[in-house]
């Protein structure tokens, strides 16, 4: 074999195995989180906000720095004269200068470092409402991701319960045609078959819109190829603690965002009350400069060393009467910290409605589940019964379907149950600020 074949038969298998090995990829939930955390366009604002808030940040800190500026300039200038002939010409000159000049803030009651003040608490709060996006996303990329989970194993059960009625359509058309059982009979189970090849087909089409919805959520290009991973559901419900909504809700005052972005808008009105009250303060500044210049080139080393002009200044303002301006933006400023207290306090009440209902869905839920769980026992352990008798020709296929109705409905209230306690676990795990994962 030739170098170039051998390469290019080296090529096609490195690509054959990583076709393979993406195929074969199963998405777990971190996984999706994380990369829909790096591509969603609403976080990735609100990081850019983050990043603009750490230059205001910085900013002002650098204006309590005193100034510094330089200028440059030249004239030209003519001016008409007469010699002694009696003859006008124009004459030229020019003139060369340049300045320096520094300025800086001695004191402006306190707004240099209420500035700083505020602009640290509107960094913090922008990296908070950061999170609260990050959450928001992180939330809905878990309700698809169980959503996923969930059409899978609809599927899984339509497809069980569609190959059992297939198998017991043979066993009626052998029992029809030995004239054992009735035309009606026989018809009976191929109808109900009919129906839950139906019903497999609306499950595969449920799957694949839950993974759709699952990739857009993620900004993830649609792929049929992608797959996640099943995690242990029955370790997941087994394992998870019991919980009160008091616990849980001073467990999230602790960590949720939206709780320390409430009370950092609370600081921000007070400082903002400082600044509106530094407007009655008089503002003391000092500025200092040297300038130079020369008109005769010839003379220019001369002209600078004899010309710098040295000065320095020292200035105070002070407010007599602005038409109450100071007085007006005080009082906005006060009510700007009561609006913000009571913003907060709707934050922590909403909070706590919201840990109240999830505790209150998570008693519900394993009520439902346990209901559910020993529902599904009695109608396998009926279904068995019935499924014996059957096969043996002591029950009819109207009775046999019947019990066979009765496991499917209890199989999907199982399934349907059983999705909802692990979600309701999770929405626990959230308010507690454990990182969502299966």
């Amino acid at each position: 074999m030739s170098t170039k074949r051998l390469l290019t038969a080296v090529a096609v298998m490195a690509f054959a195995v990583m076709t393979a090995s993406a195929q074969e990829k199963q998405w777990t939930l971190t996984e999706c989180i994380n990369y829909a955390l790096n591509e969603n366009i609403q976080v990735r604002k609100a990081e850019v906000s983050v990043s603009v808030g750490e230059i205001s940040l910085q900013q002002a800190k650098d204006n309590r720095w005193p100034s510094l500026s330089a200028s440059l300039g030249e004239n030209l200038g003519w001016q008409q004269v007469t010699d002694t002939y009696g003859e006008t010409s124009f004459d030229g000159s020019s003139r060369t200068s340049a300045s320096i000049s520094s300025g800086v803030t001695l004191f402006s009651g306190f707004q240099a470092q209420n500035e700083i003040r505020q602009a640290e608490l509107n960094y913090k709060g922008l990296q908070y409402s950061t999170e609260e996006t990050k959450e928001s996303v992180s939330l809905n990329i878990m309700s698809a991701y169980l959503q996923v989970l969930y059409a899978e194993e609809q599927v899984t059960n339509s497809r069980n319960q569609a190959d059992a009625t297939r198998e017991e359509l043979a066993l009626a058309k052998e029992r029809y045609g030995l004239g054992a059982i009735a035309n009606s009979d026989y018809l009976q189970v191929k109808t109900q078959l009919a129906s839950e090849e139906l019903t497999l087909a609306n499950a595969v089409n449920n799957l694949k819109m839950a993974k759709v919805t699952l990739m857009q959520l993620m900004e993830y290009p649609v792929d049929e190829s992608f797959e996640i991973a099943r995690p242990d559901m029955d370790a997941i419900i087994s394992t998870m603690p019991a919980t009160d909504a008091l616990t849980l809700y001073e467990d999230a005052l602790q960590v949720k965002p939206q709780i320390k972005n409430a009370e950092i808008s609370r600081e921000s009105s007070k400082v903002d009350l400082e600044l509106a009250r530094g407007g009655f303060y008089p503002s003391v500044s000092m500025n200092a400069g040297l300038s130079t210049g020369f008109t005769q080139a010839a003379e220019m080393g001369s002209q600078l060393k004899s010309g710098f002009s040295p000065s320095i200044g020292l200035s105070v303002s002070i407010p007599i009467f602005r038409n109450n301006q100071n007085r007006s933006s005080v009082a906005r400023a006060r009510y700007s910290i009561t609006t913000a207290e009571l913003d907060e306090l709707n934050t922590k009440n909403q909070l706590r409605k919201e840990v109240e209902q999830g505790v209150l869905d998570a008693e519900s839920a394993i009520i439902s589940y346990e209901a559910a769980v020993n529902q599904h026992a009695a109608s396998l352990e009926s279904y068995n019964v019935a499924e014996e008798k059957f096969k043996l020709g002591a029950m009819n296929s109207v009775d046999f379907l019947i019990q066979k109705t009765n496991l499917t409905t209890a199989e999907s209230r199982l399934l349907q149950a059983k999705y909802e306690l692990v979600y309701s676990y999770k929405i626990i795990d959230f308010y507690r600020g454990v990182p969502l994962s299966l």
